[in-house]
Order: C-alpha cells, then sequence, then structure tokens
C-alpha cells in the first residue's frame, strides 16, 4: 500500500488521542524447533499504523511533537546478518520507506524512549499481548517515576490502543477493500482447484496441495491453516489433520482462505468426492445453502449485527425438523437452543487483516448495527454426528457454506460469490483432474 495511506491512518488515530503518547510493537520471531523460526507475519495492529513488516521494531507516536509525531526504533544495517536472513530497513530506511520523522536503533530503546513518557498525561499502549515488552515498558515508568521530587510526572491514565485501533479497523478503506477483493479471488483459484482435485481415493492432503499450490501460484500463502475434512471429519469444526484417504459417498468440508497485503480470505465449500449428491446429503445441503442466503439477505446496513444469525438458525432448526433430526414447534426449540447440538456456532465473524478480525460485536445500543465498509463471513453449518436419534443416512454429514460479504451503502457485495455454491454448479467442479 502506499506509505500515504499509513500516515492517514496515523493521522487518524492521533487525533483520537487525548494527550499523551502511544506506543505499538512488532510481534517476535516465533521459533518453530530449535534454530527454525516459524514464517514472519507482521503483527496486524502494528503494520495498519507503520506499514513495517520487520520485527524488533517498536513505534512511538507523539501527537504535536515538533520534530513530528512519528518514531520508530528499528534493528540497524548489518551486513553479516543480512547476509543470512536478508535486507533491514535500518535507521535511513525506516525514514525513507516509511516516513518516519526519526528512527533509532532498537538496541537503543531503553535509554531514548523513557524521557517521551514524562509530563504527558496519557499512555496508550495495549498491556497484555507481549509480555516481556510489557515489562519493559513497566520499568520506562516506573523510571519517570521516580523522577517525581524533580518535578517529571508520568503518565496517569493508561489506555489500551486496542479501543481507538480496532473501530478504525472495522470500517474498511478503498485500498483494505482492494485488498480484501484480490484475497478473494486468489481463495477461489484455490478451492476451485480443490474441488477439481477431490475423488474416491485421494487424500484429503492432495485437495490441500492444490489449493495451496494456487496460492503459492498467485505469490501469497494462508491465511490461516486449512481445512480439509472429508467423512465424519467435516463434524469436527476446527479439524486440521487432513490426513485421511476420501471415499465414494463421502461429502467433503473445505474451509481454506489466501492472505494478499495481509488481507484474508475466509470460504467455505462442501461437496461430494464422487461429483453427485446421494438424496440424504442433498437434502442437507439445501438447507443450509437455504440459511445462507436468508442470512445474506440481512446483511445490510442498518441491520443489527446478529440479525444475519437470527435468520440461519430458524431456516436450520426448521430443517432439522424436516430430516427428524429435532421435534416440536420451531420457536421452542430456538428459545430452548435444542439446535446447537447440530449448529453450535455463530454465523459469521468480521473479516479483514487478522481471520476473526478485530472490532465490538456490540455496543452501548447492543447488537450494533452494520456500516458500509464492513466486512463479514456468512456461514452457516449443519452437523450430524452419528449418536443418539440420528437416523442411519444422515449420520456423518458435516456441512458449512461460508462466503465473505462486504456492507454496501445499499445491501452487501459477496466477494467470493465466483466459486461454485448451487449443488449443480458443485457437482459440475468435482473430480476434473485425472
Amino acid at each position: 500500500m502506499d506509505p500515504a495511506t499509513f500516515a492517514a491512518r496515523r493521522t487518524r488515530f492521533m487525533e483520537q488521542m487525548e494527550g499523551g503518547i502511544a506506543i505499538l510493537a512488532a510481534t517476535p520471531v516465533r521459533p518453530r524447533n530449535r534454530d527454525v523460526e516459524y514464517p514472519y507475519r507482521p503483527d496486524s495492529d502494528f503494520f495498519y499504523l507503520t506499514g513495517c513488516d520487520e520485527p524488533e521494531a517498536v513505534a512511538l507516536l507523539a501527537p504535536g511533537r515538533e520534530e513530528g509525531p512519528f518514531v520508530l526504533f528499528v534493528r540497524e544495517r548489518d551486513p553479516a546478518k543480512e547476509q543470512w536472513t536478508g535486507h533491514r530497513l535500518g535507521i535511513d530506511g525506516a525514514m525513507e520507506a516509511l516516513g518516519a520523522d526519526e528512527a533509532h536503533p532498537i538496541g537503543e530503546i531503553d535509554d531514548l524512549l523513557p524521557p517521551y513518557l514524562e509530563d504527558v498525561t496519557h499512555l496508550y499502549y495495549p498491556f497484555g499481548r507481549q509480555p516481556e515488552l510489557d515489562r519493559r515498558v513497566a520499568g520506562w515508568l516506573n523510571r519517570v517515576r521516580a523522577r517525581a521530587r524533580s518535578g517529571v510526572r508520568a503518565p496517569r491514565v493508561v489506555v489500551d490502543v486496542e479501543a481507538i485501533l480496532h473501530e478504525m479497523r472495522l470500517i474498511k478503506g478503498e485500498e483494505e477493500v482492494a485488498a480484501a477483493r484480490r484475497a478473494c479471488e486468489i481463495t477461489a483459484d484455490g478451492h476451485r482447484a480443490g474441488m477439481a482435485t477431490a475423488a474416491p481415493g485421494r487424500f484429503e492432503y492432495e485437495v490441500q496441495a492444490a489449493i495451496e499450490t494456487a496460492f503459492l501460484r498467485h505469490g501469497t500463502t494462508w491465511s490461516y491453516p486449512s481445512i480439509v475434512a472429508s467423512g465424519e471429519n467435516a463434524c469436527t469444526l476446527h479439524y486440521v489433520d487432513n490426513r485421511r484417504r476420501m471415499a465414494a459417498g463421502d461429502l467433503l468440508l473445505v474451509d481454506a482462505g489466501a492472505e494478499f497485503d495481509l488481507f484474508a480470505g475466509d470460504v467455505t465449500r462442501t461437496y461430494p468426492v464422487t461429483g453427485r449428491f446421494t438424496p440424504a446429503q442433498r437434502d442437507c445441503y439445501e438447507i443450509v445453502l437455504a440459511a445462507q442466503a436468508e442470512a445474506i439477505g440481512r446483511v445490510r446496513p442498518g441491520n443489527r449485527w446478529d440479525e444475519p444469525h437470527t435468520a440461519a438458525v430458524e431456516v436450520l432448526t426448521q430443517g432439522m425438523v424436516d430430516l427428524g433430526l429435532l421435534t416440536g414447534p420451531v420457536a421452542e426449540l430456538i428459545e430452548a437452543e435444542a439446535y446447537k447440538r447440530f449448529y453450535m456456532h455463530r454465523t459469521g465473524h468480521w473479516l479483514g487483516m487478522d481471520v476473526h478480525d478485530v472490532g465490538d460485536y456490540r455496543d452501548d445500543d447492543g447488537w450494533r448495527r452494520l456500516r458500509p465498509g464492513m466486512l463479514l463471513t456468512v456461514e452457516p453449518g449443519l452437523y450430524i454426528a452419528p449418536g443418539d436419534g440420528v437416523p442411519p443416512e444422515l449420520a456423518g454429514i458435516g456441512i458449512r457454506i461460508e462466503d465473505d460479504c462486504l456492507v454496501t451503502e445499499t445491501g452487501c457485495d459477496i466477494l467470493t460469490e465466483a466459486i461454485p455454491k448451487l449443488p449443480e454448479a458443485v457437482e459440475a467442479a468435482v473430480g476434473q483432474v485425472s
């Protein structure tokens, strides 16, 4: 994204601060085993305001500072280390590429940062996310407090940066919408590749490989570990083993998404590995599809967050009665939450830089109202694990259908509608690779 985008975000953020300074940090590198690290992925909040994708970096925002409000502490250039791990921005790069007003070596932060805490009223910092940094921030505060007899005052109010930042991230701007659309386009390519690969006798991980290869062809990777769950595995919501050999008659539930410019796609499709639904599978599938259609119809500005979920639950519960899974009046079954045996999660979540993105779901007025620029998933499901009272032809069926929806001025835009979803389209897409 253009550096001006990050500068505009910082300005908006600082306009909402009540004086003081804000401190945000890059996420640490995580060891995988011994001397191997997990691929580095920047902290979403830190990147959102800085555009910095390097570890060992700390940003300080000081509104009204004469020399400029944006200060970065980063790793220094080191040719010997860069020979092994790649280019670093360094001090000059932090100012030239990221627009920092001032930059310093991260190794000098303990000496250089505490003076910024002197004689300011508020400290904006997300305590509790990085314990080691929490201890250092507490030490910096104590150093300033120790100078009270010299007339120096430490911040009296500590505010979690999330109070401002996560509300900002909830409403997507033009650049973010563009990134989300691209993530969804790549996600669609992956799902189509997975559908084409599915066949009896193949392993779940072969479908996973097809999906993630499609992501890699676009120069990106997954936004969360892919779920490729066949047969009864589909009744485990976050199944990620992906080791089972698929058999004729299986349904395959695939929940996978690509990440582009740190924006996540998140889509689920369910399809028969033979390319044809059984009558029982199709009955269940059409119930979930109808529930999703009702839910998506409620994704409109002004509607409350829970309206899509309520609509989906009504359709699903009626479907459970029609299938013989539940008995009794639908309203009473919903009030008693009897449906939760077969549908135990909410119908969606915020989507953005994080798969389960930030932003409150309720405000002082109850479930919050949808606004243009909000991005969310709509993902009803039906999970019929074998057990007492389950008809044999339904036992082991797990279905989820999920799309990514952008709230617009007049309704919603389904960003993932290119992925086959109608039963006939799904059947036509399965097993096209020999």
